[in-house]
This record gives structure tokens, sequence and C-alpha cells, in this order.
């Protein structure tokens, strides 16, 4: 059939060819029996296969060659095999997934002799043979159940791997073209597309495809819910020979649908409809002459290219269809235009003069403060309404982004994009998927089936990834975002601008193969009017390379975040709007073609006032040197809200009361101490100034921080101020408590670490929010016994207990003392806060130990609001209520969810542990082996090492760095804290206020089961440590292994001695004094800022150390050059588990590192009893060099797991479940 491979397009170039008709109508003729089907080679197979005409194949292939041998002496030019439902999904139901290799081989080889047959009678007219592949019976769309709408029955990746196996046993059996028929749902033709791909790259020629859409009604959509144009756009990323429709209606219903697609497609197009609709015994009635009709006015009109049958046709049909065809006139498929097409369920089109787009944001963790809350405590419903909103608010796209610490961001992509896509009015616009992590990127790509947008690549990490990237975006159907940032960092001037968007379009377009198309151009939108020189071009430098790039870099699109241009006017809506729609006015000109922009934040440029609109337009052209002056000193008459941009002196010429105010809100200190003073000598009592001035602007601040219009840092600052304020009044208030005057607070709560845990940082931040909300908060420090905290909270009255962790242990101490509070008779609630806990942990394990109320607090906004609903007597029942309400609906969905969850013995997840050809797999022993001490390591040398986002984190400020620096909602704070972090940072460099200490050692080592020795020399004379390790135990896919840590060791029943490493780092010596004194000024921001450096530090001291181990010590990786960006992101070979985390939970691991590194000694480091590190801003982990070592989650264990671990721990069973009890599978 190699002539045929050759010429099938010129045979559409040049006439209408005929596909075959039904095979399933022409089997059914034969009325075959169970015994038929069987044949002698399936005589005993278990299952019935009668029903199963793909099997035909191999047990009557000669009814098959028949009726390939009756359609193409009727006339067909192309014949589809009998595998249709020759996959292994659809072979499943019978039991015969093995087989399907063979059935799709047998097939091809069956058609490809008939074909060859028939154009040896007549060369000058070859036949052609399509492999059929029909949609499985599965969708990755859409749920089969109607309970669950994320649930998915098939995945992408499973149907890519079920295509790629037929795909390649058809071609080796000789088909000519693939054909995908009966598409229902487009996500699965776009797996199927995929693997074709790979196909082809693997056997490197072309293989020509089709692709069959199915309409299930008169609405004209899949059903899937995808229009016809929107499927077309799906489509479009692949290499088609032609598309069409089939099956589900007859030629006359299927007329409007197809003209509309051959009427847009570039390709062929091909159609066989059914013998019209069935009748109420499942036939088709429809007759050739009755069909001919309808099929004429397709080929008179050129609608078509390729003509058929589907259900209910026959070689008759074929014969009458094929007179049809023989002097049809041919149609010539329009020539591709340079639009960027996308779709979700309906279409988008940009096209050169479309209005603008408008691309919605708040469905971004990073960009909107309720949608990151709604994720990450999984109210998917009520994230789906935002998104909702959006789309009703006229956005036409929208922007996902789930990039987050706290997130599992491939996950919540995953289950977000799946319950989107069974909401048909929200996904009937296209998505954006967002992410610095491209893990997460094809994770959001494996469930879409429009064709979405990606955002966004760049030369950041060098040319390699940024094409690899490209090309696997446009394996998956997606338009790309790039961003003007190469090697060189972010390009933030016309030249370098138009520099990085150029080599970007060229690699693209002439070394990737991406049409221009689905090129986007972010050309980066900086903030103007900051009053740096620098600064002033940057919005006519983004207008002009945006002019640029539509001149030189032909159906390119451009696009923006159109919010930064105006950080420095925040607060003051009446500039902003205006800057926003001057800068649109302009840039949309100038060819802008979408952006991410608020709607509501935009003026009518005609309606702007005169003279601002002069003056923002002297700002964003750059038309004079002092355009921002003039324009913050209009601003300053218009502005809605007090903001920190002009902090004229004018407001200390204000009563002291409003100074007071003015003070706290913008957390400014320096004249305190005196306002302060005088407030006092106004009032009759010192409690007065509290209670009156002080409080009411603590109140703003409170308003303006549960709105979102203040961030936590300035909560922080103005709680500093506060505490200055009220050092002052002390003295006077206790002078008048003596004469018989009380305080009086909003509640009373204490607040405390639990024992064995040395994490305090979201506590103190928690503590700060709540003071400076009018509640008293006495904060017992770290390490806290129950006891003593329940003997303090009745020592105190205190109203609410609130206790904080952030090790693993300290949730069975929470669970230690609610149980505590129950026994000794508290009524009042209990908060449960920190980095390891959760509302699921609080509602199963926590709340049912306390009959009072037990709430888990998320994060420091939250607290607040819920002290003033459990403290107010007018909401607290409510509330209490609707809290238990929640936590039993969890306790319900927990508990149905683990019956879902399949685990296996420990037995079966060790023999299905990772397999190492440990023989052949080289092994590097280290350079330097032993033990090495760093001791007050340079600070200077840690800090390139620090990855700021999490920094920011901790202060509730999520985002990726340093693009937060610039985000549109918490940009201006973020840059405010990073300054104090530098300032801190240097400070502490320079006056040597903390100490960096590590120890690293590298030994021999081999596993024994799923343990690790560790030896003193390679000769194995003495066993110096033992690592135990715990093995995952869910249930696997085949070929995918049930690890553990001891996994990426050789063994010691082999001949190889293989290594480890273990290390201990701190960079906190110091940190607990440093905080300790700015608390003694009253100074909590700074206090809570030490340790968060000082945490940071650690991390990245690790980081560096690892990076020494790798390149230096162990030497394994001595080639090694990758980036600070590369090592954050981990793209090193090897790990670094460290105890308490996913791959080995079991904090009291820590004791045998510790042991055999001397930390204490070495470090400095010391363990609690509860095995956390102290002090806290510390790291341990272990070191594993395995080329496919990688992280992962041993997740849920099992009881005879436990009972092997103690066993092997000696340590009784009941510690074991005490210390993993989030991680026990049968509690």
């Amino acid at each position: 059939m190699e002539e045929g491979k050759r010429n099938i397009r010129q045979e559409l170039a040049q006439r209408v060819l005929v596909l075959d008709g039904a095979m399933g109508t022409m089997i059914q003729k034969h009325r075959l029996s169970e015994e038929d089907f069987r044949g002698e080679q399936f005589r005993s197979w278990k299952r019935p296969l009668r029903g199963n005409n793909d099997i035909l194949n191999l047990t009557r292939p000669g009814i098959i060659r028949s009726i390939h041998m009756a359609y193409l002496e009727a006339g067909a030019d192309i014949i589809e095999t009998n595998t249709f439902n020759a996959n292994r999904i659809s072979q499943a139901d019978y039991g015969m997934e093995e087989q399907v290799y063979a059935i799709n081989k047998a097939a091809a080889a069956l058609a490809s002799t008939a074909a060859m047959e028939m154009t040896s009678r007549n060369p000058s007219r070859p036949r052609f043979v399509a492999g059929a592949m029909g949609p499985t019976n599965k969708t990755a769309s859409l749920s089969p159940d109607v309970n669950d709408p994320g649930f998915r029955a098939v995945t992408f990746d499973d149907l890519r791997e079920v295509y790629y196996e037929q795909a390649k046993a058809l071609m080796e059996g000789g088909v000519d073209i693939l054909l995908l028929e009966t598409v229902f749902d487009t996500l699965n033709a776009k797996a199927a597309v995929f693997a074709i791909q790979q196909l082809r790259k693997e056997l490197g020629r072309d293989i020509p495809l089709m692709v069959s859409g199915t309409i299930v009604d008169k609405s004209g959509r899949t059903l899937s819910g995808q229009t016809i144009e929107a499927f077309l756009y799906s489509m479009s990323h692949a290499d088609l020979l032609s598309i069409g429709l089939n099956c589900s209606m007859g030629a006359r219903e299927m007329r409007p649908f197809l003209e509309e697609l051959s009427a847009r497609a570039p390709w062929y197009v091909s159609v066989y409809p059914n013998a019209g609709f069935p009748n109420q015994f499942g036939e088709y009635d429809e007759t050739p002459g009755e069909m001919s009709v309808f099929m004429k006015d397709f080929l008179d009109r050129r609608l078509v290219n390729i003509i058929g049958g589907c259900c209910g046709t026959t070689p008759d049909h074929i014969r009458t269809f094929a007179a049809l065809a023989e002097n049809a006139p041919v149609r010539i498929p329009p020539l591709r235009e340079h639009k960027l097409s996308l779709s979700g369920l309906e279409p988008l089109v940009v096209y050169p003069g479309s209005n603008f787009i408008n691309i919605g944001e708040r469905t971004n963790v990073s960009g909107s403060r309720k949608f990151a809350r709604l994720i990450r405590e999984e109210k998917y419903s009520e994230a789906l309404s935002v998104a909702r909103e959006m789309v009703e608010g006229g956005a036409q796209i929208i922007d996902v982004n789930m990039d987050d610490a706290m997130i599992d961001g491939e996950k919540a992509m995953v289950k977000f994009l799946n319950l989107l896509s069974a909401e048909p009015d929200i996904a009937r616009v296209p998505v954006m998927i967002d992410s610095s992590n491209f893990r997460i990127i094809e994770a959001g790509l494996k469930c879409l089936q429009g064709k979405s947008v990606v955002n966004s690549i760049s030369l950041k990490e060098g040319e390699t990834i940024f094409l690899e990237q490209a090309q696997k975006i446009r394996m998956y159907g997606a338009a790309m975002v790039v961003m003007a940032f190469d090697e060189k960092g972010q390009a933030d001037t016309y030249e370098r601008r138009i520099e990085v968007c150029e080599r970007a379009y060229r690699l693209l377009t002439e070394k990737a193969g991406i049409p221009p198309d689905d090129i986007i151009f972010d050309p980066n939108v900086l903030a103007i009017g900051t009053g740096m020189e620098d600064h002033n071009s940057y919005a006519l430098d983004f207008i002009r390379a945006t002019q640029w790039i539509k001149k030189n870099l032909p159906h390119a699109r451009v696009s923006g975040g159109i919010s930064n241009l105006s950080f420095s006017f925040r607060g003051n809506d009446v500039v902003r709007e205006a800057m926003h729609s001057v800068f649109l006015y302009h840039a949309i000109h100038a060819g802008l073609d979408m952006g991410i922009v608020n709607p509501a934040m935009l003026q009518v440029y005609e309606e702007i006032d005169p003279e601002l609109l002069t003056l923002v337009e002297d700002v964003v052209l750059n038309r004079r040197p002092d355009a921002t002056e003039r324009l913050i000193a209009y601003a300053a008459t218009v502005r809605k809200e007090n903001t920190n941009e002009n902090k004229e002196i004018a407001w200390r010429n204000l009563p002291v009361k409003e100074r007071l105010r003015h003070a706290l809100v913008h957390g400014i200190d320096e004249f305190i101490e005196a306002d302060t003073e005088e407030a006092r000598k106004e009032y009759p009592r010192a409690l007065d100034v509290i209670e009156c001035p002080l409080m009411e602007g603590m109140n703003v601040v409170g308003d303006l921080f549960g709105a979102g219009k203040m961030f936590l840092p300035q909560v922080v600052k103005s709680a500093r101020v506060m505490k200055k304020a009220v050092a002052v009044l002390l003295p006077y208030i206790e002078a008048e408590k003596l004469a018989g005057d009380t305080n009086s607070s909003a509640g009373k709560i204490v607040m405390a670490t639990v024992k064995g845990d040395v994490h305090d940082i979201g506590k103190n931040i928690v503590g700060v929010v709540m003071a400076c909300n009018n509640y008293e908060v006495i904060d017992l420090g770290v390490m806290v016994p129950a006891e003593r905290i329940l003997e303090e909270a009745r020592k105190q009255k205190a109203d609410v207990i609130g206790l904080s962790g952030l090790i693993t242990p300290s949730l069975e101490e929470m669970v230690h003392v609610a149980v505590e509070m129950e026994r000794q008779g508290f009524d009042i609630p209990l908060l449960i806060g920190g980095a390891t806990t959760s509302r699921l942990h609080t509602a199963v394990k926590i709340a049912p130990s306390y009959h009072g109320p037990v709430v888990h607090v998320k994060d420091a906004s939250r607290s607040v609001p819920v002290l003033n609903q459990l403290l107010t007597p007018q909401t607290r029942t409510k509330f209490i209520d609707e809290l238990e309400a929640g936590y039993r609906q969890l306790r319900e969905s927990y508990s149905a969810s683990r019956k879902k969850n399949l685990y296996v013995t420990l037995a079966e997840a060790r023999a299905n542990k990772l397999k190492t050809d440990w023989e052949h797999i080289q092994i590097i022993p280290p350079a330097q082996p032993g033990i090495h001490v760093f001791r007050d390591f340079p600070i200077e040398e840690i800090e390139p090492y620090i990855n700021w986002m999490f920094f920011f984190i901790v202060w509730q400020i999520r985002g990726k760095f340093p693009d937060l620096l610039h985000d549109p909602v918490h940009g201006e704070e973020a840059r405010k804290l990073y300054d104090d972090a530098l300032a801190l940072l240097n400070r502490i460099k320079k006056e040597k206020l903390l100490r960096a200490n590590a120890v690293v050692g590298l030994f021999p080592a081999n596993s024994v089961g799923d343990d690790i020795e560790v030896y003193r020399d390679e000769n194995r004379s003495e066993v110096l440590a033992v690592f135990r390790n715990l093995r995952n135990q869910e249930q696997k896919k085949p070929g995918v292994p049930n690890l553990c840590l001891a996994d990426f060791i050789a063994p010691c029943s082999g001949q190889r001695i293989d290594y480890i490493g273990a290390f201990a780092v701190t960079a906190g010596i110091g940190a607990d004094e440093l905080a300790a004194e700015f608390r003694q000024k009253n100074d909590d921001y700074s206090a809570i800022m030490v340790k968060a450096l000082a945490d940071r530090l650690a991390e990245a001291f690790t980081e560096l150390i690892h990076a020494k181990v790798r390149r230096e010590l162990w030497g394994y990786a001595a080639a090694e050059n990758l980036s600070t960006d590369d090592l954050l992101m981990e793209r090193y070979k090897g790990i670094r588990p460290a105890h308490g985390y996913p791959a080995c939970p079991d904090h009291s691991e820590k004791q045998t590192l510790f042991r055999l590194l001397e930390a204490e000694k070495h470090a400095q480091i010391t363990l609690t009893e509860n095995f956390s590190m102290v002090p806290a801003a510390s790291v341990s982990g272990l070191m594993f060099a395995h080329p496919f070592a990688q992280y992962f989650f041993v997740d849920k264990i099992g009881r005879d797991q436990v009972e092997d671990y103690a066993l092997r721990k000696r340590i009784a069973p009941e510690t074991i479940e005490k210390w993993l009890a989030s991680n026990l599978n049968y509690r």
C-alpha cells in the first residue's frame, strides 16, 4: 500500500472519495452465534463473546474480508478496519485486553489485503485502508456519577496509552490512514491525537489522520457539550487529513452542522451519516435513494470531500453514493485564517479588529484571597461561583492559578477543572492555565477538551527548556502566553522588550513549529508614577513594543496585566481607573488584543475629567519630566482613601484623636508617644485613651484587614504603634486600677504552642491580630504542656484557649489537650491552628474528644471573625450549630472516602517495590566520605539561596516571587515588607546577630528489607546506625511501585556497597534572643520578621549544603551547573527527604540521625521530647543519589505495617499509633 500512502492527498485534491458503510450492520446479517464469535481460539473463554465484533478479525476473518470486498466492489475508495472497539477499555468488557494488539494487527492485514487486491485490478484508482479507532466507552470530560461531577472513570493518560497501543498495531498491520471516529468527547480525541503524534515521531513518518465527531441532537453539540466550531478549534493543532461528522443522525438532520464545519475547516471534510434515525426495533430504514437526495446536495454545494455511511448503511448505499461522487465537484479547503481561535464549550476567536478580550483573574489563588481560601478549604462548589461571577460579568477567558505552597497545585488544578467542566455556564469560555510549575500546567491541559491558553513560558531558563515546553503545549492543543523575560531577566525597556519577543518568536515559529496565531506576547506592564525616573517610560515602552510586535511579528497577539500599571496609586480609585482607561485606550490602538483587567476599575475615556485626563496622559505617555509630581498633587484632591504615597506633614495639624487614628492605620510610630501623652491630658482616665481614640483607630485597622484592604505586615506595624501607645499609658492605668477602675476587653485568650513543639511564628501573628482587635492575649510561649495551659486558663479566667503546632506529633498533643479539657470540665471554646492542622483533622480527631466548641482557624485573618461569633451571645449558638453540622458532614465524607480507598498488605506492597538493576546501575562513592562540620557559616553566602516566596507566605501574601512585588493587590505592601526584610537581613549580616551551623555525613550503606544500615567503612565492619523506613500501601496501577526510601539504596544481599548522606542544618542560633529583644521594645513586627528570616535562611543553607554535597563532598553531580532558580525548583539529581515529611513521616527517626551526626555537638541543634528541633529554624534529613530517587507520600499505612514497624523499632505498637496517628488507614 505504499503507493496509496503517497497519493491519498493527491487523490482528494482531484476527486471526492467514498468511504465504506456500516461494519456492524453487515455482521448482524450473518446472525452469528456465540460459537462463531469464540472460534477455536477462544472456545474455552470464561466470558460470553457474542457481540464482540472486533474479535471476529481473529475467529471469523473470512466474514470480515468478505464485507470489505463487498464495500470495495460497491465503489468504496476507503475501507475501515473492523476495530471500532479494539482498545483495552472497550475490550475489558470481555476480559480480552491482552488480545487488543493481535486484533488490530489482524484487522489491518485483512483490510490491506482486500484493498491491495482491488487496487491491482485498477491501479489508476488506488484504494485505501483507514484504521478505525472508536471513542471507547468512557469519557474524560464527564463524570459517570451524577453525585460526584469531579470524578473521572478514565484519565487523559489512560486514554493516551490505550490509543497509542491501538494505533501502533494498526500501523504495523498496514493501514494507510488512522480514523478517530464517533468522537463524543473532544478530550478523548485530544488524548488520541497526542498518542498519534508520539507515534509519528517514533516512526519518523507522516500518518494521515481523519477525525470525525458526532452530534448528539439538534442542539449541534457533542455529548461533552461542545459546539461544532469549538470542536473544530480544539482539533486545530492536529495535522489532519480531514475532519467531519458521523453517526447519531441521518443526512437530513446533519446538514446545518456540516455546512458550518465545511465553511471553517482548513482540511478536507468527511461525512458518513446513519441511514436515518433508528425505528422502535433499533433498525435503520432510510433507503439508498432517500439518503442520496441529501448526499447529492452535500456534493453539489461542495460541502464535503469524503462521503460514506454509518449505522444502517450497506453496500447498496455505498454503490449509490459512489455514483453520485463520480462526477461531483471537488471542495477546495479554505486557507487557514490567521486568527487566534480558542474554545471552551463555545468558540472564542481573536482577529484583527476584534474587541478587546477581557481575561478574568479572580480564579487565581495569588490574586484572590477569597478564591485561595476556598481552594485551601476544599470548598470547590463555592470556588466555582467565583468563576461563574466572572463569566457572568463579561470575562471571555478565565485565568486559573493554583500556585500556593499550602496547596497541592496539581491536585487542586485537576479537581477544579474537572468540576468546572461540569458547569456549562462556566465551561463555555476558554481557560487560561496559569502556573510557574510546568507539571501543574500539564495536569491542567489534560483536563480540558477546549483549546486553552497556557500562561506562561519564557526564555528565563534558556532556549532548550523553552522549546521543549512550547512543543509540549502544542501537542496538548493550546495557545501560549510568552513573557518578555530571558536569561538576563525581565525586559523593562522598549529595546529589551522587542529583543526578547523577536527572539522568542523566531524560535517558536522556526524551530518549534508553533503557528504564530497561537503566540501571545506579554511585554510586561510595569508600575509607573513611582517617582523613580527609570520607571517613567514603562507604559510608553509597552505601547511602543506592542505596536512593534504587531508590525514585525506577523499574527502574534499581545496581552498584559493592566492593574500593574497603577500600583503607585493604590487606594485612589479615581486616579487608578483613569490610568487604566487611558493606558488601554492607547495600548488597544497600538494593537493590544487582551488583558487581565477588572472592568470595575475602568472609566469611560471620554468621560474622564479633562484636567485628570491631561495629567494621566502626561504620565502614561511620559510627556513631561514633572508628570508624576503633578498627578500626585491632583490625586491628593480626589483620593477616596488615605494612602501612604503622599506623606504630607499636614496630618500633624489634625486634632490629636485623628492623629492617633492616622498613625495606627498607617503604622507611623514617629510621633505616637507625644500624641498619646497629649491625648491622656484630654481624657478623664488613661484607660479612656485606649477605649476611645486608640481602639477606634484599631477598629479601622481591623475593618480594613477584614475587607482585604490592609495586609498582614501593615496590621503588625499598626500593632507596634498600638503597643508603644499603651506602654506610655500603662503607669497611669496601673494607678487607676489601684483607685478602683478596671480595664475591659473583647475577650481573654490563652495561647500556646503545644508540648514538644518550638514553632511559634504563626501563633505570634495570630496573637498580634487578636490584640489589634481588643482581645487580651496571654501567650504562654512554646513547648507548653497541657496541664500548664489549662491551669493558666483557669487562673486567668480565659474565654478561649488557642493551640498551635507545626510538627505532626503536635496533632496528637492537641487531642490530648482536648481530652483533658473534657475531663476537667471546661466549657470554653478551643481554637486549633498551625501548618500541619486542618479542618478535617480537627473534625475527625479533636472535636469528638471535647463537648465544647473546637474551631480550626486556618490563618490570622480568620481568627477575629471566629472569636467575635463565639463570644457574642447573639451569634454564638448559630455559629456553633453550623460548625457542628459542618464537622458531621466532614466526618461522614471522610468515612465514606476511606471506604473507597484501596490498600494492599505490607507483603504485597513490598513485592511491588521499585525494581533496580543493581548489577549495572552506576553507584558513585563519596569523594570525601565521613563527617563534615560547618560552623559560623557566612550568612552572605547563604542569602542567594533564599526562596522568598515562602517568606511572604508567612505574612499571608501569596504569589510567585518576584512577580508578587508587582501584584495589583499585594504588590505595594509586598515591596515594603521586602525592603524591611532586606534591611533587617543586612543588620543581621553586619552585626552577626544570627549564626549558621551545619553537619553533614557521607557513609557506606545498604538496605535490609525496608531498613537502611549505615556502616563505618566499605567493609561493613560496624553498623553505625539503622534507619527504619515506612512503605506506601496504596493500591497502585500496574507498573507503579509502592515506594520506600530503602528502595533507593542497594540491598545488603547483593555484592555492591552503596552510600547515603545525612545532614542537620540551622540558621537560628540567636533568633530567640533577638526576637525577645524586639518584643521588649513592643516591636512584634521585627520579632516576627527575625524568626521568618531565620526559617528562610535555614532552608537556604540546606539548599547550599545539598549543592555542595552533590558537586564536591559526594561529587555524584560534579558537573552540575544549575542556577539558583533551578536549585529552588529542585532540578538536580537526588533527593533530601526530612523526617516528619511525606516520604518519612516518623519524627522519632531524628534521634538516630542526631546520634549518627552528633548534631548537638557539631551544629548546636537539640531535640525536644516530641522530636522538634531547637533552634526552630533548623532542617535535618537524609540524602540519596539513586538516579530514580524521588519524593513520594507514604500516606496511610495498615495495621500490619504498624506492627512490623513497631517490632523493628522495638517499641510498642500503641506508641507507633500515637506518633503516626494521621498515617493510619484503620482509625
